[in-house]
């Protein structure tokens, strides 16, 4: 089930709730509050709202009926820095521990006062600002453009490079993360995809094929550079 508002001026925040009446109570009081609500039950829904359009917060349940929470917010990690709130019954610091190590900005255990969540979604925006739309940027290298938005690749003759949903998503995570060695597992977060557990030689894969896409207009073959031992990393100029 989704439910989204009209506004699009509106801040977009995705409640991913698998509890039916939890969700439509928290979509309400925050759609009341000012706030353009996505409400899901699970995180194949979520991840397919945030194909189709940007989120500027994702409130998100711990348990769910097809993945752990801890591992969609890894996920979501991986591919974007959208601001998170966890949202969990679970009483354990461990998991706290977990959710904040993983990346998450806030953390509140249930039951909890919607005033309370209120003020922490306010706190959260104000803090990261813009942060939820770092998928709207245009990254640029060596007559390179790749639209995180539009999620296209445009090559230095202006033409676009076809990339399968997984390449792209590897692609953008090494861009994002220019210069810095990204391991196996955090790449197998951004490519990973719900109705298919990615596997490590997905890895390797991957980047022959996008080795040989950019090379192939380029006449580069050391965008992608193997660090071995460790992972690999984005070794273009961004302009």
């Amino acid at each position: 089930m989704v439910l989204k508002a009209n506004s699009q001026r509106k801040p977009h925040l995705v409640v991913v709730e698998d509890d039916e009446m939890m969700q439509s109570l928290l979509a309400a009081y925050l759609e009341k509050e000012g706030y353009d609500i996505s409400a899901v039950l699970t995180g194949k829904e979520m991840f397919s709202v945030l194909g189709n359009r940007s989120a500027d917060l994702i409130l998100l349940d711990l348990t769910l009926p097809d993945e752990d929470g801890l591992t969609l917010a890894r996920q979501i990690r991986a591919r974007s820095s959208i601001p998170i709130i966890i949202l969990t019954a679970r009483k354990g610091m461990e998991d706290r521990l977990a959710g904040l190590d993983i990346g998450a900005d806030d953390f509140l255990t249930k039951p909890f006062d919607p005033r309370e969540l209120v003020l922490r979604v306010r706190n959260v925006l104000k803090r990261t600002g813009e942060r939820g739309h770092e998928e709207n940027l245009v990254f640029d290298f060596d007559g390179w453009k790749m639209d995180m938005r539009a999620r296209t690749l445009t090559g230095p003759d202006k033409t676009e490079v076809p990339l399968t949903s997984g390449e792209f998503n590897l692609l953008a995570a090494l861009i994002k993360s220019a210069g810095r060695v990204l391991s196996r597992d955090y790449l197998l977060d951004a490519i990973a995809r719900n109705d298919e557990p990615p596997s490590d030689r997905m890895i390797d894969v991957f980047v022959s094929r996008l080795r040989k896409k950019i090379g192939q207009k380029s006449g580069k073959q050391d965008y992608i550079v193997t660090v071995p031992g460790h992972g690999y990393k984005f070794a273009g100029s961004l302009d």
